[in-house]
């Protein structure tokens, strides 16, 4: 990998030798011979082609299937940068190597570049959809295992925030810690005790809960399937003491109403474990 792909992937948020990993794990899922391409192809043939765009939506990815080319040999130029919206028919990038080299980089390439635009397109829908509220869409962790940082970063590429990477960075308090504790209160102390300067969001399923928080000294309230009805007076309750978070039944044609209640994110697990891929084909030029 060439010290200016590192740098891009790290201004990126990502690390380099985590996707690098990543991608030769990827790589030889296909296994060590192509039984197409060889016996078609010698080893001198040589072709150009471009990947473009089938249809209209926001690109993530780019530096990610460079680091596919660069372990294959096949030179590439980016056309666009990520987050870029784009049009159908718009080229992304344009490739030229081996013949077999291409081929092999094809599918990993478009797996990565389709899942990840189609998760910025799908954010980008919710982002443009609470546009001018001071809402803002957020992630969850429902990620496919190896996949989280690419997928919240296709997030981000597409508009929205990263709720929490993993169980270690900041705590979220649900029913069952609840359940298991007793109450919200214990379930906050407990973790105010051994963890005081730490980031601990607590959800709450009735406006009982979301005062019981409060007084417990909860700064970050998940609003789990609330109404909007509920969630504006959860709003008016907490009067700027604590961030909130609208969480469990949203969809994308309910995202403004819940937007305007005053809640400050939208929590969307469906940006990544239900975005539909993002068309992208590779034509031979």
């Amino acid at each position: 990998m060439t010290p200016e792909l590192e740098g891009r992937l790290r201004d990126a948020g990502l690390d380099p030798q985590a996707v690098e990993n990543l991608v030769r794990v990827a790589l030889a899922e296909d296994g060590e011979v192509d039984v197409t391409s060889e016996p078609i192809f010698g080893p001198d043939d040589v072709a150009s082609g471009d990947f473009t765009a089938r249809e209209d939506g926001v690109i993530a990815g780019i530096p990610v299937a460079a680091v596919v080319f660069g372990l294959l040999d096949v030179e590439h130029t980016a056309k666009v940068a990520d987050g870029e919206r784009v049009a159908a028919g718009q080229v992304l990038l344009t490739v030229t190597g081996a013949t077999r080299a291409v081929l092999r980089a094809e599918r990993t390439a478009l797996n990565l570049l389709t899942h990840l635009s189609g998760i910025a397109t799908e954010t980008r829908r919710w982002a443009d959809a609470i546009e001018g509220t001071e809402a803002r869409v957020r992630d969850t962790r429902k990620t496919l295992a190896g996949l989280r940082a690419l997928q919240k970063y296709a997030v981000r590429c597409g508009g929205g925030v990263n709720h929490r990477m993993g169980l270690n960075d900041a705590a979220l308090i649900k029913d069952n810690h609840v359940a298991a504790a007793g109450s919200v209160t214990a379930a906050y102390r407990a973790i105010r005790a051994v963890y005081p300067a730490l980031h601990v969001q607590v959800e709450c399923d009735t406006l009982d809960q979301v005062d019981e928080a409060l007084a417990a000294g909860a700064t970050a309230i998940l609003l789990d399937n609330m109404s909007d009805a509920e969630m504006t007076e959860a709003v008016r309750r907490v009067a700027g003491r604590a961030e909130l978070e609208a969480s469990g039944g949203l969809t994308l044609d309910r995202a403004r109403d819940a937007a305007v209640t005053g809640v400050d994110y939208l929590a969307v697990g469906a940006l990544t474990h239900s975005a539909r891929v993002f068309d992208i084909g590779l034509d031979f030029t």
